[in-house]
């Protein structure tokens, strides 16, 4: 590699989306060295977003690089088709991942979402996405075993490309404009598929307006996930169990509600259904008892002692130490999806008290 061999400062400089590479770089360390120094990578290897490359993952879903869903904050770089392609080829995304990506974005553009806020604040927030539908077969979307660990390409690929165009577009690079005090390893990748085969509910997009038949990508604002390991055999037991785990005076929902989502394993998901607990039910057995006493938040809460400054729901006396504080503002604020594979386990995931967004997935 020259000292000629330099690429502009930013992805958004490349007016088509994709920036051809300098001839210097005869090799792919060299090509990815030049990457990592302008800062386009996540710090792991990337494939080299060619024109060429960017092209080909456009053509096969007939999409204009100057065409996009419009600006991504806090910078407001302009997402246009092949900005976002060039991310995807980055991130290694195969061609029928990538309506997945466009809508994941698309979906952090709705304001409940707060994307600015997500991209700058120092919480360790992430944007954790779900898929449901018949684009996790088309895709090759892990929603079973280790469906939020490694070896998976559609679920790495995917999450990382929206974390790149995030940053790549979105302008929030770690220590200048994303303020995270720590992060969390979901700001490399966090996507997973429903078990919808094996939940005894309706497919969670179903809650959200979608027919069963129909590809929707959620997007969360969660923190990382919380473990549950419960062997009970009885389903009240763990919901209590689940419960304890969600009203802790870490999380941000103890003071600014939000939302929050709770993974059911699928045997904890069988063992609440086979004792007839819908998933509304589930959400309003967690409601009523995942709470603290406005004491007990007053002493080690977000704002300390002054409790007026807590988002709670009007109802709550904030004068009574022993006045009981729910984590959410109504039981549908408990988002609850099932997924993983066997064992006996389940996941709480807090958010950052900003709103879930879905959109639909744009199968080609």
């Amino acid at each position: 590699m020259t000292e000629s061999a330099t690429l502009p400062a930013s992805l958004a400089e490349c007016e088509d989306g994709a920036c051809e590479l300098p001839s210097t770089y005869d090799d792919a360390e060299a090509a990815h060295e030049a990457l990592a120094d302008a800062g386009w990578t996540d710090g792991h290897p990337v494939r080299l977003p060619t024109a060429r490359a960017v092209r080909r993952l456009l053509d096969a879903h007939g999409l204009d690089p100057d065409d996009g869903i419009g600006g991504i904050p806090p910078v407001w770089g302009d997402a246009t088709y092949g900005r976002i392609a060039a991310n995807a080829v980055m991130a290694g995304c195969p061609a029928e991942t990538f309506p997945a990506v466009v809508a994941a974005l698309r979906a952090m553009k709705d304001d409940r979402f707060n994307l600015h806020g997500v991209q700058c604040t120092t919480h360790v927030v992430a944007p954790l996405l779900l898929v449901n539908g018949p684009a996790r077969d088309t895709m090759g979307v892990n929603s079973g075993h280790n469906c939020l660990g490694q070896g998976t390409r559609a679920n790495a690929a995917i999450g990382r490309a929206v974390r790149l165009a995030m940053v790549n577009i979105g302008g929030a690079a770690p220590g200048t404009l994303d303020k995270a005090t720590f992060g969390h390893p979901g700001k490399y990748a966090y996507l997973f598929g429903e078990n919808e085969e094996e939940s005894p509910f309706s497919p969670f997009h179903t809650t959200r307006g979608f027919d069963p038949q129909e590809s929707a990508i959620t997007v969360f604002p969660g923190e990382a996930p919380h473990n549950i390991n419960n062997h009970a055999a009885d389903p009240m037991e763990l919901l209590g169990a689940i419960a304890h785990t969600m009203a802790s005076l870490g999380n941000n929902n103890m003071y600014v509600s939000g939302e929050v989502m709770v993974v059911l394993g699928v045997d904890h998901a069988g063992l609440v259904a086979e004792a007839g607990f819908k998933r509304h039910t589930v959400q309003e057995f967690l409601f009523e008892n995942a709470r603290l006493p406005v004491g007990l938040l007053r002493t080690g809460g977000m704002y300390g002692h002054d409790v007026d400054r807590n988002l709670w729901p009007r109802w709550v006396d904030r004068r009574r130490d022993d006045a009981m504080v729910p984590i959410v503002r109504r039981p549908d604020d408990i988002h609850v999806v099932v997924a993983g594979g066997v064992g006996p386990h389940s996941l709480f995931i807090p958010g950052w008290g900003t709103r879930a967004a879905t959109e639909p997935i744009a199968l080609s």
